[in-house]
């Protein structure tokens, strides 16, 4: 009789540890599955949002870096040259040529200083084609210097649309040849995209300023 009652006892001792098992089994199998719809699916969610982020910005290397530090102070001296046309040039096609450099480059400069912004690199002050600044700007292709722009700003007239057009011609064929260093070793679709545009146009502008100085 003692020993059908302790077969008994242990028989429902081992069938309700079986059950508790099945519940703690599908409690930890439900919090599991919860978790990957919850807290796991969330960081499967930001681990794709991190890898997307880089992705939907654009993957950058130090050479988009050089192009856009590079590219903006090029820039802004070519939209300050553009600036003294309207009041110091005679001819209809350099006032037109100007306005057109002014709305092709103002634009440029704003995204490339979003690029390096969303990269965590330095903007190039305002000024900064200042010889002194960034590893010596006296280096970069085509950039005029402070007494050839003093010239600039000083000449008018058919004496203005000569020197601007010659200082132009030389200032587009050192932005081409950073665009083209842009599109050999970048590696950021839209920065690549913009030096070829860059190519583009200001080639097809170089050649019309050939012609309107007569030298084609």
């Amino acid at each position: 009789m003692n020993r059908t009652r302790s077969l008994a006892r242990r028989t429902a001792v081992v069938a309700a540890s079986g059950a508790a098992a099945l519940v703690l089994a599908a409690c930890g199998g439900s919090g599991d599955d919860t978790g990957s719809a919850g807290h796991g699916g969330h960081q499967a969610t930001d681990s794709a949002s991190a890898a997307s982020a880089p992705a939907s910005q654009g993957r950058h290397n130090t050479a988009d870096v050089t192009f856009a530090q590079g590219m903006i102070p090029h820039h802004r001296q070519a939209v300050e040259m553009a600036d003294l046309a309207p009041d110091r040039a005679q001819s209809a096609e350099v006032k037109k040529l100007a306005a057109d450099i002014k709305k092709a480059q103002a634009p440029e400069i704003e995204k490339l200083s979003g690029w390096l912004t969303s990269w965590g690199e330095a903007v190039p002050a305002e000024g900064a084609m200042d010889p002194s600044m960034h590893g010596g700007m006296e280096g970069m292709e085509g950039m005029m210097s402070a007494e050839e722009m003093t010239a600039l700003e000083n000449a008018s007239g058919k004496a203005f649309d000569t020197a601007f057009m010659e200082m132009m011609i030389k200032h587009h064929e050192g932005a081409v040849e950073m665009a083209k260093t842009e599109q050999a070793d970048g590696a950021h679709t839209p920065a690549r995209k913009m030096a070829a545009d860059i190519i583009a146009s200001q080639s097809a502008e170089i050649e019309q300023m050939k012609k309107l100085l007569g030298e084609n």
